[in-house]
């Protein structure tokens, strides 16, 4: 008899999003039917919600329950009611049988009302062991409120993907997530200590994703384990007796990561590399936001940056980053290439322009900074 390996012949499932009416159309049909709950379960996992999963229950018997395994949870509040989705959740999470969870998303606003909600939902899925938990909350009642984490939260070793929107990070002791992988916190007030926490808690973590985070001047990533670090917007307005210019001017010291990314809208005056030696890749694509033409003009209470501030900071990050294999600079730093190219400025060929090129036609316009780019190739 011929031994077939595992995983030989077996039917496979393509790893895109299937769409609920896809399932729909073909539920009645002897082909899906045909395949086994493991299989029709991994489909469900692929459907954008945990609602779609639950509504296939009106098929058939047989797909009534077949939602309940599925290792993933996905919940968002877009198109719903505020109180019909948290009762919602809480009836869905009330019937579930799972004791390992893959992974839970949650992105709704809450209120008063709901807040306690939420926290029973993270505590459902961390008591489930869940590895990838992504969170994106906001209050709605009060605009500049964060969602305050409770303390279980920072011990736990089964997190191996942390995504988190609109929370605080409060940890009263010191934080262990001895498996966790890969990091991004959006919108996050985070001081110099908090990141060292973090850091040392996490020796495994690998990626590390700053989204218009605020609250520190300095990034000392020296843990040997973080190899991809994205430095994406930082846009914070202080208090008065803070706006001096040397707040907003932000050093990367990282001497062990392989691959950095610096993208997005950054209201700051300069932000500099002070240590990024092992360097393989490097990906600029940002806007220095409140840019003008001269030191006098204030946004915000900050020093604006000037059209000259920009090019330095460029021409800094291309001498800074002359080691690394390759360095792409991509549309969002068009501009300034085009008044540095103008101005003589000659790149090293590491330097890759992947979404554009660039029209030397106007030098009036390139000298006024306002050059436009062509979508292109490779330039």
């Amino acid at each position: 008899m011929e031994m077939v390996e595992e995983g030989q012949n077996q039917p496979k499932i393509a790893t895109k999003r299937i769409k609920f009416e896809e399932i729909m159309e073909v539920g009645g049909g002897d082909r899906i039917t045909a395949l086994p709950d493991c299989l029709l379960v991994e489909i469900l996992s692929r459907l954008p919600s945990t609602e779609d999963a639950i509504r296939t229950g009106t098929l058939s018997k047989r797909w009534k329950h077949l939602w309940n395994p599925v290792p993933s949870l996905i919940f968002d509040d877009e198109n719903h009611r505020r109180l019909n989705f948290v009762s919602l959740v809480t009836k869905t999470l009330n019937q579930c049988r799972q004791q390992k969870l893959k992974k839970f998303v949650v992105s709704t606003g809450y209120d008063t009302r709901s807040e306690s909600q939420v926290h029973n939902w993270i505590r459902y899925a961390v008591s489930c062991n869940v590895e990838e938990l992504n969170l994106k909350v906001w209050n709605v009642e009060v605009i500049a409120d964060e969602f305050v984490l409770d303390q279980f939260f920072f011990i736990n070793s089964c997190f191996t993907d942390l995504r988190l929107s609109g929370c605080i990070l409060n940890p009263i002791g010191v934080i262990s997530w001895k498996n966790l992988r890969s990091l991004w916190i959006s919108e996050g007030n985070l001081d110099e200590d908090l990141i060292e926490n973090i850091l040392s808690g996490s020796p495994q973590l690998e990626t590390l994703v700053f989204n218009e985070c605020y609250g520190y001047k300095r990034l000392d990533i020296t843990s040997k384990s973080v190899k991809n670090l994205v430095f994406n917007g930082y846009y914070w307005v202080p208090p008065d007796d803070e706006c001096d210019d040397l707040s907003h001017i932000i050093e990367i010291n990282a001497p062990n990561i392989l691959s950095l990314t610096i993208e997005g809208d950054l209201l700051l005056w300069k932000l500099l590399l002070v240590n990024v030696s092992s360097l393989i890749e490097a990906n600029l694509d940002y806007t220095m936001l409140g840019h003008h033409e001269t030191t006098e003009y204030s946004l915000f209470g900050y020093h604006a940056t000037t059209l000259k501030d920009e090019e330095e900071m460029l021409e800094e990050f291309i001498l800074n980053l002359s080691h690394v294999n390759e360095l792409k600079i991509r549309r969002s730093c068009s501009k300034v290439v085009s008044r540095l190219e103008f101005k003589g400025f000659v790149f090293p060929s590491n330097i890759k322009f992947p979404d554009a090129v660039y029209d030397w036609s106007d030098s009036e316009s390139i000298e006024s900074g306002d050059c436009y780019s062509v979508e292109s190739g490779d330039w």
